[in-house]
């Protein structure tokens, strides 16, 4: 059954391409308003405004660096003045480049911690204090990663980034139950999205992909569907909480298929 989200107003991050496009779009078709937000995509910010529309809902695209605090309480803002309210905000935007980090390009790798972690908390404080002013329940989503506990190589910036989410999120979670404001993480695994082709070839992820426990890299609209489970007011009770959805990738090494467990 799908989430009943009508009346519902909803602030994604990086909505433009991949895990944020799909989730916009799966909150527009159960009935949320949405604020799609982009940086420097604006053609298919456009597109994923008329996917949800096409589902009956409304929608706009509003560009913001989440980097930035300012421009995020300003993403946070177009969502009341247009449709009066917030209900959810999904912090899902992100960056990374890959390379060790005895010789990563620093301003790169601020960027990744500025995008990623910092980003994640400008949503979070930004939408925390306009529920608070409304005095109403919410939802907040911060899209974290395996890496948040894998020390995957070459992506320092990344894994930290995504490590600090996860305190971070259980922290404000303690914090904001006393406001009825929910509070959750996804980690989506490995999925096939524009982020990942920017490292990869299709041949290079189709080859890695099958040796994934389940023998494939996850899709965008996989991921989509768990965010939308932890929005769905049927989940009221769920806060604090991690939904891992991997394919099995973040398993010990020997339960991959065609693997003998290791001996004593």
């Amino acid at each position: 059954m799908s989430a009943n989200l009508k009346g519902k107003v909803a602030v994604v991050t990086g909505a433009s391409r991949g895990i944020g496009r799909a989730a916009a779009i799966a909150l527009g078709r159960c009935g949320a308003s949405v604020v799609v937000n982009y940086r420097s995509h604006p053609d298919e910010a456009a597109e994923v405004v008329q996917a949800i529309e096409d589902h009956g809902s409304d929608a706009i695209a509003v560009a913001a660096d989440v980097a930035d605090f300012a421009q995020v309480q300003g993403l946070v803002q177009s969502a009341t003045d247009r449709f009066g309210r917030l209900d959810i905000a999904v912090a899902n935007a992100a960056y990374s480049d890959r390379e060790p980090f005895y010789e990563a390009d620093l301003d790169a790798f601020r960027r990744t911690v500025d995008v990623t972690m910092w980003g994640a908390f400008h949503l979070m404080r930004a939408a925390s204090n306009q529920l608070m002013k409304q005095g109403d329940p919410g939802v907040i989503v911060l899209v974290s990663s395996p890496h948040a506990f894998i020390p995957a190589p070459l992506a320092m910036a990344y894994n930290m980034s995504k490590a600090a989410i996860e305190h971070m999120g259980k922290t404000a979670a303690i914090e904001l139950s006393p406001f009825r404001i929910r509070l959750n993480i996804i980690q989506p695994g490995w999925t096939d999205t524009p982020g990942e082709r920017k490292f990869a070839s299709e041949e290079t992820l189709d080859k890695a992909g099958a040796h994934i426990p389940l023998g494939r890299l996850g899709t965008a609209e996989e991921m989509a569907e768990g965010i939308l489970f932890l929005c769905d007011p049927k989940n009221e009770y769920m806060t604090g909480a991690t939904l891992l959805i991997d394919g099995g990738i973040s398993l010990p090494w020997w339960a991959a298929r065609g693997s003998a467990a290791p001996s004593a």
